[in-house]
């Protein structure tokens, strides 16, 4: 049974959940493809900025799908205890690893070609994703961004198993999510319509302009 209608019904239900943080400025940050524009919608409505954080999920040899650890743009990894179990050696993952961030470094030439990133110092910062699995992508984006010291590191999410859940809680300063089931398998199942998210959708909810999918 599906608990949203697709995303941007999930993302008006994380604004009435983050209606405290109504003009306090924060700034949003939405993990792409799908999160970046729940994330411009909840930017503008709690009168924040809205930005990226780029990370890639690291896959499985075989099984690029199976999340075994994900990598941010400063070159941090988080590597899952089961990584070696699934044939993630050690040779492998620095060559995922080399692979995943010339990907990143791509990405933010075209997402964000005339600006840097907004600087977090001293700022709230919501992390916004249209939900977590294993988490992997969520961990490494969490590491990345504590060290460029924000005041308070929130993270926004829809939908999440709740072993996942209780693992982000304990990296973030505070986890609002709107639904943690135990019967959880796939992101998608909560969602009526869960289509993919375009670069061009991502780039257009940076820019602020309408979404337009290829």
């Amino acid at each position: 049974m599906p608990v949203f209608l697709d995303r941007n019904d999930a993302a008006q239900q994380l604004i009435a959940a983050l209606e405290r943080f109504r003009g306090r400025r924060p700034v949003v940050l939405g993990i792409p493809r799908g999160g970046v524009p729940m994330a411009r919608q909840i930017a503008d409505a709690l009168g924040g900025e809205v930005d990226v954080v780029l990370v890639r999920k690291l896959g499985a040899p075989d099984n690029p799908e199976l999340a075994v650890g994900a990598i941010d743009e400063t070159g941090y990894a988080y590597v899952a205890d089961y990584a070696e179990s699934v044939g993630a050696t050690p040779d492998y993952l620095e060559r995922e690893k080399r692979a995943q961030l010339e990907i990143l470094r791509r990405r933010r030439a075209q997402y964000t070609p005339v600006r840097p990133p907004i600087d977090l110092v001293g700022r709230t910062v919501i992390v916004v994703d249209d939900g977590l699995a294993t988490g992997a992508t969520m961990f490494a984006a969490l590491h990345g961004l504590r060290a460029r010291r924000p005041a308070r590191l929130v993270v926004a999410i829809p939908v999440a198993p709740p072993d996942t859940l209780e693992r982000v809680e304990a990296e973030a300063d505070e986890a609002v999510c709107l639904a943690a089931p135990a019967n959880f398998r796939a992101v998608g199942q909560f969602y009526a319509s869960f289509p993919q998210v375009s670069d061009a959708e991502v780039i257009a909810a940076l820019e602020g302009g309408e979404r337009h999918p290829d």
